[in-house]
This record gives structure tokens, sequence and C-alpha cells, in this order.
């Protein structure tokens, strides 16, 4: 549009711009029992249980384990898997980990060393107990704590 016949720059007015849709993710079971039913329910994405995602799903992975002795032996298995190309689809791309505590209060030092380990070789998101969750009670959006993971998944877009 141009004013009172001077040159100048052109504006364009143009209406509200659609905001893109979130971004999704495959969540993956390291093994049974890790909470991916229950963190797609409350985060949003794919719940594709102990399956790789397969070409209709998102091929951004957040993997999942508990924080108890044989969840995170799972989670580093399933790592190696996805490191090697061995079961893993080569189109998958892993975003991170996500650890969902396996009972209230602070993991003993042999397991929070494991954690840091696992820290140290990629992303970890931590997610606390949350009784509710176990009774069903998935309302009331991502616990306190888990804002990073929440950013990423743009969970309550």
């Amino acid at each position: 549009m141009r004013t009172g016949g001077q040159p100048g720059p052109e504006l364009w007015i143009r209406g509200p711009v659609a905001s893109a849709p979130p971004r999704r993710f495959s969540w993956v079971g390291a093994h049974g029992g890790s909470g991916v039913s229950t963190l797609a329910a409350v985060y949003g994405g794919r719940d594709c249980g102990r399956d790789w995602p397969g070409p209709a799903d998102p091929p951004a992975v957040l993997l999942v384990g508990r924080t108890h002795a044989a969840g995170l032996d799972a989670v580093a298995r399933a790592l190696a898997d996805l490191r090697a190309g061995g079961a893993a689809p080569p189109h998958l791309g892993l975003e991170g980990v996500v650890l969902v505590a396996d009972a209230p209060g602070r993991l003993p030092r042999p397991l929070a060393r494991r954690v840091g380990e696992l820290e140290a070789a990629v992303g970890v998101y931590r997610v606390p107990w949350v009784s509710g969750w176990r009774l069903g009670d998935l309302g009331g959006g991502p616990p306190r704590g888990t804002e990073p993971l929440a950013r990423l998944t743009e969970a309550g877009r």
C-alpha cells in the first residue's frame, strides 16, 4: 500500500498467523510397565507400546523406562539397538530418554549413578512419582518439575 503518492516501503496487511501444529512424538517403552500410555495421555503423542514406530508414526522417539535397575538395563539395551541399527528402523530419531520414577523419594545411590551415566550419553528427562497416576487420575497436566519435557512435547497446546 502506498500513501501520499510518495515512494516507500509496501506494507501488507494480513490476518492472524496460524501457529504450527504441535510436534508429535512416538513414545516407546524400553520394557513393560514403563509408563508409555500414561505419558502419551498426559503429554500427547503416539503410544507405540514396546514396538518401534512404523512408517505412519512420528519418527521422533522418546524412549521410556522406569528408574529401577531392570528399567535402566532395558533403556541401555534399547539405546544400544538404536545406535547399532539393530531392530530399530533406520528412519527414527531419538529425541531423548524419559525416566519415570518407580517409587516416591530419592533414588538409591547406585541407581542415581546409573542415571548420571545415561545423562552423560543422551538427553534425559525425569518424571517424578505421581500418586494420582496410579489411580488413573491423569488430569491436571504434566507434573511439576517436568517443564523441559512439556516444552519439548508442547504439552497443553
